[in-house]
């Protein structure tokens, strides 16, 4: 994960560097130490980040260290919904360096009931945009991009491939399976979460694990009547799954930790109790088959 971050940080502030050790132009050591002391500065925590992360800092197994990877980490999130919205604010909160953010719709009154980071003057504005805006405005050492776009085919693999961990939020099996098609084909790990009703689930997908198709297969999973827009969600529900998808996250980016990785988590907010059952690879699954 750090090589990969370094090296995404490298295309981005050196492009002319890169490019030119991909043509095999050796840097001089001026050139070298600059770059060393651009990256140094870069993934260092500052005295202020060190104040503002000093609760987490003191956790017994939790240090600068930890802290440091989080910063250095790139997050996808995929649907700015009742989901997204709490998972990403408690990232940035925490101190996730890059926070990408996927969504095409807009703000509607129905949606303020559970999505926490929008209000009523956010009416008709795009749910990525506003929701980048309050991360930024929550936590200025962080980087927060977004897209106003829907997660589809032709956006897919370039939205994926430089990612640390994919976040999904989305409420259609549509997206849902595509997220899961391309993170085991770049070999992301994806932290998926759901919500409906009083009940919710997740689970966790890695490079060598069974996968969301293997658990789900889609011929059994048509249905997109299922969504908290059709059946209805207590306000509480999504709040609830983001809060344990972000914690999730965050010992995976800070502790390298897989607690839920080939494992589904099922909560029930009507009596407050919660079932971790595990599963395994499905020898037929076309997604599986295809990595």
């Amino acid at each position: 994960m750090l090589l990969k971050t370094k090296g995404f940080v490298v295309e981005f502030l050196f492009p002319q560097i890169l490019h030119r050790l991909k043509i095999g132009i050796t840097l001089d050591d001026k050139e070298v130490n600059h770059v060393s002391d651009h990256l140094e500065n870069e993934f260092e925590l500052s005295n202020e980040e060190m104040h503002l992360y000093s609760r987490q800092i003191l956790l017994d197994g939790w240090d600068i260290e930890a802290q440091e990877k989080l910063k250095l980490a790139n997050v996808l999130i995929i649907g700015a919904g009742g989901i997204g919205c709490t998972s990403a604010e408690l990232l940035a909160r925490a101190g996730v360096g890059k926070i990408t953010i996927v969504d095409a719709d807009t703000i509607e009154i129905s949606n303020l009931q559970r999505q926490i980071a929008f209000t009523a003057n956010d009416l008709g504005r795009y749910k990525a945009e506003i929701l980048a805006k309050h991360l930024q405005d929550i936590n200025p050492h962080i980087q927060v991009s977004y897209q106003n776009i829907r997660f589809d085919e032709t956006n897919a693999d370039e939205l994926v491939q430089h990612q640390d961990v994919v976040l999904d939020g989305c409420d259609n099996f549509t997206t849902r399976y595509l997220v899961n098609a391309v993170c085991k084909k770049h070999q992301v790990p994806l932290i998926s979460a759901s919500a409906i009703g009083f009940e919710g689930q997740m689970f966790m997908v890695d490079a060598d694990s069974a996968c969301y198709e293997c658990l789900f297969p889609k011929e059994d999973h048509a249905n997109e009547g299922l969504r908290c827009a059709d059946s209805g969600v207590l306000a509480t529900t999504p709040v609830m799954m983001a809060s344990l998808q972000a914690h999730h996250t965050l010992l995976f980016l800070g502790l390298g930790l897989t607690p839920l990785k080939q494992k589904l988590l099922l909560w029930n907010g009507l009596n407050m109790s919660q079932r971790i059952l595990k599963f395994e690879k499905d020898v037929n699954c076309p997604v599986c088959q295809a990595t």
